[in-house]
Order: structure tokens, then sequence, then C-alpha cells
């Protein structure tokens, strides 16, 4: 009886653990489909949820190109939380984890790039936006505000020969009141600048 039982039970398990690798098809999209599969398109290959005919819930996308995305979807788009790989180009090998909205990292997460800098912190439409640490492979590495991607707002930058600048950025520059220290221990209060051209370029 036990025997009977298990061999009853077979059939169900594989169902169950193959539902992934249903192969929907744009009919099958068209008329709203809600459940798991897997659909190919131009760009790449979707491996997930479906709701109404689009990507939501849990997925992976897959493109051509070998980058790879794996998280929460929501009308067809990365939203929520998720992982998102680069394969190939100037920017093989980074990948971002944290949170997305409408397709875009937006919220908490870190950008680790392939040569060794990572990004932590907020991000909005894509670029950093807020609180944010930038450590680079150098040994440099920031602590601050930014903005579409730069640095700006109030940020210590320190730099691995040990010198420091704590103060006012405005679009990725120095700019405003600060304060520096040199390696020798040496400080400089004031407010810096066009002209400090020896401290962005260090």
């Amino acid at each position: 009886m036990k025997n009977l039982l298990l061999l009853l039970a077979l059939p169900l398990m594989f169902s169950c653990g193959s539902s992934l690798d249903k192969e929907l098809t744009y009919e099958m999209l068209e008329d709203r489909y809600t459940g798991q599969g897997t659909y190919f398109d131009f760009d790449g290959e979707y491996k997930g949820e479906w709701k109404d005919g689009e990507r939501h819930g849990q997925g992976t996308y897959t493109y051509a190109d070998g980058r790879k995305y794996v998280g929460e979807f929501t009308n067809g788009k990365f939203h929520g939380k998720g992982t998102f790989t680069w394969a190939d180009g100037e920017y093989k090998g980074d990948k971002y984890e944290g949170e997305w909205k409408d397709g875009q990292r937006h919220g908490q997460g870190t950008l680790t790039h392939a040569n060794g800098d990572k990004d932590v912190g907020e991000w909005k439409d894509g670029q950093r936006h807020g609180q944010g640490t930038a450590t680079l492979a150098n040994g440099n590495k920031y602590v601050g505000e930014c903005m579409n991607d730069m640095m700006h707002g109030q940020g210590t930058f320190t730099w691995a020969s040990g010198e420091k600048y704590e103060g006012e950025w405005k679009d990725g520059k120095i700019r405003g009141q600060g304060t520096f220290t040199f390696a020798d221990g040496t400080i400089k209060k004031g407010l810096w600048g066009k002209k400090m051209n020896s401290l962005e370029n260090k």
C-alpha cells in the first residue's frame, strides 16, 4: 500500500517541479495568462511568474548578450528587490543588488564593479542620489550626499595618501565651505571654489 501511494505521488511531484519550464506563446500572453512559465522574445528569455500576461512576481530575465536580472517584477518591469549582473562590454562583471522601481535602480542598493570599486547607498531613477558610500579599489573613499550620479551636497572624501576633505560638493567637484586635512596633519578651512584644481586632481 505504501509503495502504491509513492507511485501515485510521482506524477504530481514532477508536474509541480516543471511548471517554470512551461513554454508560453504570444497568444497565451494575449489571453492574459496567469501562472508560471518561460517565454522567449527577441531580447532574451524570461522564466518565472506571470499575471494577466505580464511578468509579475519572482522571475529571471536573461538577455541574449548574457546580462541577467533575478528578482521581483511588477507589470513587466524590474520592481522590488533584485540583482542585475552585466556579462559584456565596459560593465562586464559589474553587479547591482538592491531595490528597483519601474525598471530603474531606485531605493537602497549596492553596485559592485569588476575592478573592485563599490557604491553603497540610495538610488533614484537609475543613478546614485541621496546618502551613500563610494569605496574605490585604489583606496580612496567618499561618504556623503550624491545627486544625479555625482558627489553633491555634504560629504567627506579620503584619499589613500592620508589627505581628507570634509565639506560641500557640487556636480562632483569641491565647491563651498569645507576643511582640508593634509597628510602631514596641516588643516585648512575656508570657502573652496573653481581654483581648487590641485585638490580635484588628487
